[in-house]
C-alpha cells in the first residue's frame, strides 16, 4: 500500500526498528515493515480479544479486522503516541463494536503455557505481588477464569495493561475515559484478582 502523502516523521525516532518508524515506512509503501509489526504484536492483540470474547474463531476474525484497520488507516497515521497504544485503541474499538451485537460463549480451556504468560504479567507494575509457579492445569484454568469473571470494563483495562503493556494514561486514551476512571478500573480488577487468586500468591 502506497501513501497518497508523506506522513509526518517524528523528529527523533528512537531507532529504525521502532514500531512508529516501521508504521511510517509501511505507510510509505514498505510492505515488509507491516510484516514486522504484525509478527511483533499479533499474539498480544489476539490474547487481548480472545480473553474478552472467549471464542477462538471470533478472536481470529477480530484479529484480522484489527490488522485490516491498521492497513486502512496507514496513510493517516501520525506519531502522536506509541504505536502500541494506537494499535490497541483499534482493537478496543473493534471489540466494542462486536460486543454490541454478539452473544458470548464459554471460553476454551486454558493451557498451562497461556496461564503462565498471564501470570507473569500480573506482577509487572501492578503491585500484585509474586505469583507462584502454576503446578497444574486446574490452577491454570482457575487463573484464566478469575480474569474472565471480572466485569467487562475492569477486565478490558486489566488486559490492556497485561497484554498490551499500556500505561494507565494509555489505557484511558484507548478506552476514551479519563485517567482516574482507568486507574479505578485497574484498582478494582487487581483487588478482585487478589481475592480470587490468593492461594497462588
Amino acid at each position: 500500500m502506497r501513501a497518497s502523502h508523506n506522513p509526518r516523521v517524528p523528529s527523533a525516532p528512537p531507532h529504525d526498528d521502532a514500531d512508529e518508524t516501521l508504521m511510517l515506512r509501511y505507510a510509505s509503501g514498505d510492505l515488509g515493515a507491516f510484516d514486522r509489526l504484525y509478527a511483533r504484536h499479533e499474539l498480544a492483540v489476539w490474547r487481548f480479544v480472545f480473553r474478552s470474547v472467549k471464542v477462538q474463531a471470533v478472536a481470529d476474525d477480530l484479529l484480522q479486522d484489527v490488522w485490516f484497520a491498521v492497513a486502512r488507516n496507514a496513510t493517516r497515521y501520525e506519531v502522536k503516541a506509541r504505536f502500541r497504544t494506537w494499535l490497541f485503541t483499534l482493537a478496543h474499538n473493534r471489540l466494542v463494536d462486536h460486543l454490541r451485537t454478539a452473544k458470548h460463549h464459554t471460553s476454551l480451556d486454558a493451557s498451562d503455557d497461556d496461564a503462565r504468560t498471564l501470570a507473569d504479567t500480573l506482577v509487572a507494575d501492578s503491585g500484585f505481588g509474586p505469583v507462584r509457579q502454576l503446578q497444574s492445569r486446574e490452577q491454570a484454568a482457575a487463573l484464566i477464569a478469575a480474569v474472565e469473571q471480572l466485569p467487562l470494563e475492569q477486565r478490558e483495562a486489566f488486559l490492556l495493561q497485561a497484554e498490551g503493556d499500556l500505561s494507565v494514561q494509555e489505557i484511558a486514551e484507548a478506552t476514551g475515559v479519563n485517567f482516574e476512571t482507568a486507574k479505578s478500573r485497574l484498582r478494582y480488577a487487581r483487588a478482585s484478582l487478589r481475592q480470587h487468586l490468593k492461594e497462588f500468591v
